[in-house]
């Protein structure tokens, strides 16, 4: 069950790419939801701190784009979020 919720990241954040209107933002945002389709699919997932920088990039993207992108943004965050918590550790 936290696979799908790596997924519903994945999902959320290549919806916010489809609606980005900066070329850089799109390009970025279907990087990490590349990421986040394979760490959905591998053995192992991401920790914290990995979740922690992709959650950095994400906020910069959602304050630099605003509107639709940065809604599709908070889903994906409460995605992670949810996911973060069956991490162990810090």
């Amino acid at each position: 069950m936290a696979r799908d919720e790596l997924e519903n990241a994945a999902d959320s954040i290549e919806a916010a790419a489809a609606a980005a209107s900066d070329d850089e933002a799109r390009d970025r945002l279907e990087n990490q939801a590349s990421t986040f389709e394979a760490y959905a699919g591998a053995d192992r997932g991401p920790d914290h701190g990995q979740l922690a920088r992709h959650e950095h990039i994400l906020n910069d993207i959602a304050d630099e784009e605003g509107g639709d992108v940065a809604s599709k943004l908070a889903d994906a965050l409460e995605s992670i979020s949810a996911f973060r918590e069956t991490v162990e550790g810090v």
